[in-house]
């Protein structure tokens, strides 16, 4: 009979806190205009630089943030252009390297000399 009080009590408490959490301000995520990180560059083991896209359509700006262990700072703000290409979208990047190499060797030879 306890570990049923128990229980009840318990499943009790999750329905309670789930409630409070839909209730109370500032207890759900993220409320603010759409935010989209471009880019991240690390400078160190706590230093990095992140470029974010906040907002959508003509209101779009790009930030560029410093970001370290105890802060974030605003370097550069611009607004974006409304046909700029959705950085969502795929990006194309060409080869080079070792990249380009292993592709170079695993296409099919073509020619007269391939072999048939």
């Amino acid at each position: 009979m306890p570990a049923l009080l128990l229980l009840a009590l318990m499943v009790g408490l999750a329905f309670a806190l789930k409630w409070a959490r839909r209730r109370l301000p500032g207890a759900v995520g993220h409320s603010g205009p759409p935010m989209q990180v471009l880019s991240t560059l690390s400078l160190g083991p706590q230093q990095r630089v992140v470029t974010v896209q906040i907002g959508q359509g003509e209101d779009r700006v790009c930030l560029v943030l410093g970001v370290s262990a105890g802060s974030v700072n605003a370097l550069h703000q611009m607004a974006l252009p409304a046909d700029l290409v959705d950085p969502a979208g795929p990006i194309v990047t060409p080869a080079s390297g070792f990249a380009a190499r292993l592709a170079q060797l695993t296409q099919p030879l073509k020619g007269p000399h391939a072999p048939r």
